[in-house]
């Protein structure tokens, strides 16, 4: 962890600037991301990668945090009782399960 490297960074043209980034998430984690994108896909009529779904969530994350007095964090921030406390299952059996949510076959 001593080797700490500053991922690249560019400016966009829209005035934004890009990070990529990797990140390690539980299965049910990747599930909740599909179905933002799924929920995105339908209100902008065209289909929506889970890049584009991180990025709109992070965007309303920041935006709700902006709209509280300070001091307050919004609800999206903070951890969710759901993912912490769901019991240990095998890898193949998350995945498995993820994959359903994310299809809507669950």
């Amino acid at each position: 962890m001593n080797d700490r490297v500053t991922p690249p960074m560019h400016a966009t043209p829209d005035g934004e600037a890009e990070i990529s980034l990797v990140v390690r998430l539980p299965w049910e984690d990747v599930a909740r991301l599909g179905q933002e994108a799924g929920r995105l896909a339908s209100q902008m009529q065209r289909p929506v990668t889970l890049d584009e779904a991180v990025s709109h969530r992070l965007r309303s994350v920041r935006s709700a945090a902006h709209a509280k007095p300070a001091g307050e964090q919004p609800a999206a921030v903070a951890p969710t009782a759901s993912v912490s406390s769901l019991p240990p299952r095998p890898p193949a059996e998350q995945a498995r399960q993820a994959i359903e949510r994310i299809n809507g076959s669950a």
